[in-house]
């Protein structure tokens, strides 16, 4: 995979970008936000003005857009986040934005390694040396986590902070796991049902965990009342920036992709609404459930991968968040046994989560055996099954949670 994007993919996009003069300079997705930060809390200018948006994309793009060339991207990358990010990036306004960029790098990459233990710790799972070692190797060789590594995308570090989270509740340490949600704010998109989820689960008994609420709320209020401070009046410019946000990017979810072109433009938002009643009845029954119950490991990956499913971005990077939802599949294979119809969705979401490994493994044989040109006149193969994927993992997943219990020999499924 990662022989793919660098020799196939990347050389094809930029041969695209100079056949069609189409901008790039640094394509960081930190930059923005580094830049912001950088600019309001060393030289207290507003990081949501048209200035330093124009000044956002020389460095991005490598010259200002141009509204007059068709070719030139429709994505402005202004700042469009909630303002306290910046509190998470003040530790690097100090250095170029090169060594930013460098030791980003390497933050994500083991953060995404650490995501595999802390999921697994907050499923309670505790499979084999061997399968931990395959597990690690498929995430980091995976494409989303190398497309959101090499743009240094920051909803690589949203899931590893909600993976943190999550372990934190399955090991009792709830004022923790409240105040790491809250970091993990900084994307509301990816963090909102995980937070309506936790909320939920934590006022369901709210003598034994409270501690989830406080934690949130402490250090929420204290990121809020920070942005307050060193920019007043910083929500109503974050809500325009949002609003522009979503008019040049268009954005879509992945049923709004999958769904729109067959059945209309309100197709996709009609399933995502019908997903999310679905998900949102499973969860409210299993909202007294303790963290300890495969129960609540369930409803955990099914708010991930609803997530996921809904979220107004169907960027392949935010499917890192479908990770609990895999290892879940993965570790509870005997409650679809019994289904035919279930074993047939397990075997084509097999392939499905297979094939980008299948087709960048074709791809790398053709570069070296026939020629990088005829490589790259191919780069699209892996990207054949990226949308389908979301789908047939929360299918399952959600399936999985109606089932009753026991399923298999009268049995629980294993710890």
């Amino acid at each position: 995979m990662w022989f793919y994007v660098q020799r196939v993919l990347i050389p094809y996009e930029k041969a695209d970008a100079a056949a069609r003069l189409r901008p790039r300079g640094n394509l960081s997705d930190l930059y923005p936000r580094w830049l912001g930060a950088r600019e309001l809390l060393l030289h207290h200018r507003n990081p949501y003005s048209t200035e330093i948006g124009l000044e956002i994309q020389e460095g991005y793009y490598g010259r200002p857009l141009d509204a007059s060339r068709p070719d030139d991207p429709k994505d402005r990358q202004a700042f469009a986040y909630p303002l306290y990010v910046v509190f998470l990036l003040a530790p690097f306004i100090g250095f170029s934005f090169h060594a930013v960029q460098i030791c980003f790098y390497c933050l994500l990459v083991i953060l995404t390694a650490a995501s595999v233990f802390l999921w697994m710790r907050a499923l309670r799972w505790k499979p084999p040396v061997a399968a931990v070692a395959i597990c690690l190797a498929l995430t980091l060789g995976s494409f989303p986590a190398v497309q959101g590594i090499k743009l240094q995308q920051l909803s690589l570090l949203v899931a590893g902070l909600l993976a943190g989270c999550a372990a934190c509740v399955a090991s009792g340490f709830l004022f923790c796991a409240g105040a790491i949600l809250a970091l993990a704010t900084i994307k509301p998109q990816l963090a909102w049902p995980m937070v309506a989820w936790l909320l939920l689960w934590a006022f369901s008994d709210w003598r034994l965990r409270r501690q989830l609420v406080f934690g949130f709320v402490l250090v929420l209020a204290l990121l809020l009342a920070g942005a307050e401070f060193v920019l007043p009046g910083w929500e109503w410019r974050f809500v325009e920036a949002l609003h522009q946000y979503h008019q040049y990017t268009q954005n879509q979810s992945v049923l709004d992709l999958l769904l729109g072109a067959m059945l209309g433009p309100r197709a996709g938002k009609l399933f995502g609404s019908i997903a999310a009643l679905l998900c949102g009845f499973l969860v409210w029954k299993t909202r007294a459930k303790s963290a300890e119950t495969p129960e609540f490991a369930r409803t955990l990956a099914l708010v991930l991968a609803l997530t996921v499913l809904i979220v107004p971005m169907y960027a392949p990077y935010n499917q890192v968040l479908l990770l609990p939802a895999v290892f879940w599949l993965v570790r509870e294979p005997a409650r679809f046994s019994f289904q035919a119809i279930s074993r047939s969705i397990c075997a084509i979401s097999v392939f499905v989560f297979a094939w980008p490994w299948i087709a960048t493994l074709i791809l790398s044989v053709m570069y070296l055996v026939s020629s990088p040109a005829t490589a790259r006149s191919a780069w699209k193969l892996p990207f054949y099954s990226t949308f389908a994927l979301p789908v047939l993992v929360f299918s399952l997943v959600l399936f999985g949670s109606a089932l009753k219990q026991p399923v298999l020999r009268g049995r629980e499924p294993a710890e």
